[in-house]
């Protein structure tokens, strides 16, 4: 027997997002459990005690771990975070690997929703300067118009192509082709403080950082998301990140 059609997909049908969402999902991550990792190289099993303790008692000794760059203590927690954003988002997410794991929405065994990105109005659309040496600046009401036209008409003939192949029977795993990386999927992401502090250092810009970094504003906003999850389940971590210039131990 064939496959049967998906349902035909009008223009109204389809979704135009601007935002990105992150939700945590699960976490065991705490300021204690850097005290009971770096503490284990004087006290042995001892540092098993300072889950007990109150951290707070403990804030200059992370703070020397982030200054010195001591970065193993800040290994042992874990977090995993729902992330739904478009697909050129992710590409850029998954070049973070060490420390890292992904699960993402696959395209090869479930129909892909038409959910996809305009900008909004406060994303700034024109480059100026050389590569290395550019900013981003606001564009004209005009441009701002034609993005959004232009993106809203290629979706909705990229969509449509979609559906057409799955009703010819067409593989998914084939018919995803035609889509764009505007495109929005999500994935679960597990990472650890370590892990985040450098994707945080490279994909956000911030005005406590050592190191100038020049994301793309889209992955910027997830990053806002991760470190605003992060530091209210970690804060004196977050805090000493902050204060040695926001750079990875």
């Amino acid at each position: 027997m064939g496959r049967t059609p998906s349902p035909v997909t009008t223009p109204e049908s389809l979704t135009f997002r601007s935002d990105v969402t992150v939700e945590l999902v699960k976490s065991s991550a705490s300021d204690a459990d850097v005290l009971f990792a770096a503490r284990v190289s004087t006290a042995g099993e001892q540092s098993l005690d300072e889950l007990k303790k109150d951290p707070e008692r403990s804030k200059g000794l992370i703070n020397y771990l982030m200054r010195d760059r001591h970065g193993s203590p800040f290994e042992h927690n874990s977090m995993t975070f729902l992330i739904s954003a478009p697909i050129f988002v992710f590409r850029e997410f998954m070049r973070h690997r060490v420390g890292w794991s992904y699960n993402e929405e696959s395209g090869r065994y479930r129909e892909l929703q038409p959910v996809f990105y305009v900008p909004g109005a406060s994303r700034k659309l024109v480059q100026q300067g050389r590569p290395g040496k550019y900013v981003f600046v606001e564009g004209t009401p005009a441009q701002h118009e034609a993005v959004r036209g232009v993106l809203r008409e290629s979706y909705e003939q990229a969509y449509t192509a979609y559906q057409k192949l799955l009703a010819e029977g067409v593989a998914r795993e084939v018919a995803r082709s035609v889509l764009p990386v505007g495109l929005y999927s999500s994935m679960y992401a597990t990472c650890n403080a370590r892990s985040l502090m450098h994707f945080l250092g490279l994909r956000t810009q911030h005005e406590l950082a050592r190191v100038p970094s020049f994301p793309q504003r889209e992955i910027e906003m997830v990053g806002e998301k991760l470190e605003a999850e992060w530091a209210r389940l970690m804060p004196l971590t977050h805090a000493a990140f902050n204060a040695n210039g926001r750079v990875a131990p």
